[in-house]
């Protein structure tokens, strides 16, 4: 619902939490989610313990682990198999750290990166292109001056 119908009326927006989370829409930034407390803290307690599984299963069967997040994440395949358990590791950390703070911001940032890295691999051209030297083709260009 609009984040102006909250501000003119909260008492006609509060019900509706009864029967869920409430997206509130703004014009000109990211719209916000109004929830229950004890919804909120269900839903980390859930995700805590799906990450502790998580993290258990990848300790003790990191192959069966890494299936398992390709059937999720299919764009794994694109990419060598040390760069996936490197993905699994490095997602299950900052989901791990989310559940745990309820911070999530750096996992779906993590997630953004692996796929975007996938992408790259995708692309054998640029894959090669991006895992090789770098090398100039001209002269050294100076280092501008700051302006004051």
């Amino acid at each position: 619902m609009p984040y102006s119908s909250f501000l003119r009326g909260p008492g006609a927006v509060l019900p509706a939490l009864e029967r869920g989370d409430v997206q509130l829409d703004r014009r000109d930034a990211e719209a916000l989610v109004m929830t229950r407390a004890g919804r909120y803290r269900a839903a980390l307690r859930g995700t805590s313990l799906a990450s502790a599984m998580l993290r258990g299963l990848a300790k003790n069967d990191a192959g069966l682990a890494a299936r398992l997040l390709a059937e999720q994440l299919p764009w794994l395949a694109w990419m060598p198999r040390a760069e996936q358990q490197d993905c699994l590791s490095e997602i299950l950390t900052h989901l791990a750290a989310g559940a745990e703070t309820g911070t999530f911001e750096p996992f779906a940032r993590a997630l953004a990166k692996w796929e975007h890295t996938a992408e790259v691999w995708a692309d054998p051209k640029l894959a090669r292109r991006l895992s090789s030297e770098l090398f100039g083709d001209g002269k050294a260009i100076p280092r501008p001056k700051a302006r004051r």
